[in-house]
């Protein structure tokens, strides 16, 4: 087997970095919501996907800049995150089925996608598409390097949000025993509420990342379930910086993977390292 360059390796790093910080950008949102609020919300990959067709309408339709769709998605799906998680409390949804209701959900998100933007693939022409850096031997383009900066952004301010405040202080109490929290005066109605609209923000945030870097097609929701759950189990339920640190990693061992065997071999990694991390943590208990 003949080895790449060192360049070729380099670059395949940067890559896999640049991947991987969506990977945690896009279980940010769920691991939040699948370890504090005990849901399982599998229509956190379709709200990410309506995020990008809604950033691509607004910006490659009506000529708004990629950024400034943000003023509009995050406020909505703010909102949308919030009344889901009404519903939810309102019909004592169990997390087992919430996996059943958001999968429904997601089946609806996706049709809509289809009737709205059709099963054809859209691809977001911005002047930030074409606009690349050099480092050296590597190439670094401003879209992936844009995702890298709001994943590295988001969970660290998600992370500190959650240990330094009184309202994240809050939050974590009311995750580890409810009741007791509510004893000492700790609305968790509410604070469920602004976290569960939190997390369906950071979906709107991955839906920009994923418009300005890929092509989008409805069917492509499905593709990033397997790997983004890996990343969301091996970084940690409930822990913001998890899924970002897991998925660079497995964003990586892909990226090096693919560059130094075959294309195919690349999904195998995600799943030999959940498998891995699991049995080490199995063997704790």
């Amino acid at each position: 087997m003949t080895l790449p360059s060192s360049a070729l390796l380099a670059q395949s790093v940067l890559s896999g970095v640049f991947v991987g910080a969506l990977y945690g950008l896009l279980g940010l949102g769920l691991s939040l919501s699948w370890g504090m609020l005990r849901q399982i919300n599998l229509a956190h990959f379709a709200l990410a996907f309506l995020g990008a067709y809604l950033t691509y309408q607004l910006s490659g339709v009506a000529g708004w800049d990629p950024l400034a769709t943000l003023l509009v998605v995050v406020p909505c799906f703010f909102a949308f995150g919030a009344l889901m998680h009404w519903l939810f409390a309102r019909f004592s949804i169990s997390p087992f089925n919430s996996l059943l209701v958001t999968f429904g959900l997601t089946v609806i998100i996706e049709s809509a996608i289809q009737w709205i933007w059709t099963a054809d693939q859209r691809m977001l022409d911005s002047a930030y598409g074409h606009l690349k850096f050099k480092v050296g031997a590597l190439f670094v383009p401003f879209p992936e390097l844009l995702t890298l900066v709001l994943a590295a952004l988001f969970s660290i301010l998600a992370w500190a949000w959650l240990r330094y405040t009184d309202i994240g202080r809050a939050m974590r109490a009311a995750a580890e025993d409810a009741p007791i929290a509510a004893a000492f005066g700790v609305n968790e109605r509410m604070l469920s509420l602004l976290l569960s609209g939190a997390s369906a923000a950071f979906a709107g945030v991955a839906g920009l990342c994923l418009a300005l870097s890929f092509t989008l097609a409805p069917s492509q929701i499905y593709a990033w379930v397997g790997v983004v759950f890996a990343a969301v189990m091996i970084g940690g339920l409930g822990n913001p910086l998890g899924p970002l640190v897991a998925g660079i990693v497995i964003g990586v061992s892909e990226s090096l993977t693919m560059a130094l065997t075959a294309p195919a071999w690349a999904p195998l990694v995600s799943f030999s390292l959940l498998i891995v991390v699991l049995l080490a943590r199995a063997e704790r208990i």
